[in-house]
């Protein structure tokens, strides 16, 4: 039976990859950018649905950093937007970090429910396509989605990641994928400049969070899974095949 990757988009769609597939939760600007760029500084991650959410996990968590955005401004009470360049910039790692966004943390909470939950970025996806070639036999690569929209950011990302699991022997499970994959191979990570979220960012003075992604393309090992609500970094050298569907 071929082994097979599908790229889609917002939230909900993880729920018609329960079960069978591992699931990668792609956010690039910013939500899944900051989550791994924390726990790549060893700072705690516990991403969260909604405000509600955030509130039972911060109770339990000792002096909790929260950070986020709701239609892209910072909730009331937060000590940080969700800008991976600032929490990058941080030395306080012994912090636990709540994360909060519109559509990204949404779709990492909805992941959990595949065979596996993965956060990706443009940061890790060459390490976590090479995890996922060795661990799995289905994959769904998803794209957060902004104001109804798979943003190009995403869909690069995402792309990027289904091309490198097509290279290992994996085929695409719809024409929608081979389409996206054929579409942004070989483009340069500034490609996404043209997006809507760039658009935003810059508008609001947040240009340091555009330069820090495309200052750090592909420049982590590390590969981010999900246990118990926390991001956590998994061995690679750990992997084996005992995930894979037969």
């Amino acid at each position: 039976m071929p082994r097979k990757v599908v790229i889609d988009c917002f939230p909900e769609s993880a729920r018609k990859y329960e079960d069978r597939y591992a699931i990668v939760a792609v956010d690039v600007i910013r939500a899944t950018t900051t989550a791994v760029t924390a726990v790549a500084k060893e700072r705690r991650c516990f991403p969260v649905p909604s405000i509600e959410a955030a509130l039972p996990v911060a109770a339990r968590l000792h002096h909790p950093l929260l950070v986020g955005e709701l239609g892209g401004n910072m909730p009331y009470g937060f000590d940080l937007t969700n800008s991976p360049a600032h929490i990058d910039a941080r030395w306080d790692i012994e912090r636990p970090m709540i994360l909060l966004s519109s559509s990204g943390t949404q779709l990492i909470h909805e992941a959990r429910k595949g065979q596996a939950a993965y956060v990706a970025c443009l940061r890790n996806y060459e390490a976590l396509a090479s995890h996922l070639a060795r661990s799995y036999d289905r994959v769904a690569v998803i794209g957060a989605g902004t104001r109804n929209e798979f943003r190009e950011e995403d869909q690069l990302c995402c792309s990027w990641v289904a091309e490198l699991l097509m290279q290992d022997g994996f085929v695409p499970k719809n024409e929608r994928t081979l389409e996206l994959v054929k579409a942004w191979k070989g483009r340069a990570p500034s490609s996404f400049l043209r997006s809507k979220s760039v658009e935003y960012l810059e508008k609001t003075n947040q240009h340091d969070d555009v330069e820090f992604i495309l200052s750090h393309i592909n420049d982590l090992d590390g590969v981010f899974k999900m246990f118990a609500g926390e991001l956590l970094s998994v061995s690679v050298e750990a992997t084996s095949r005992s995930n894979i569907i037969q």
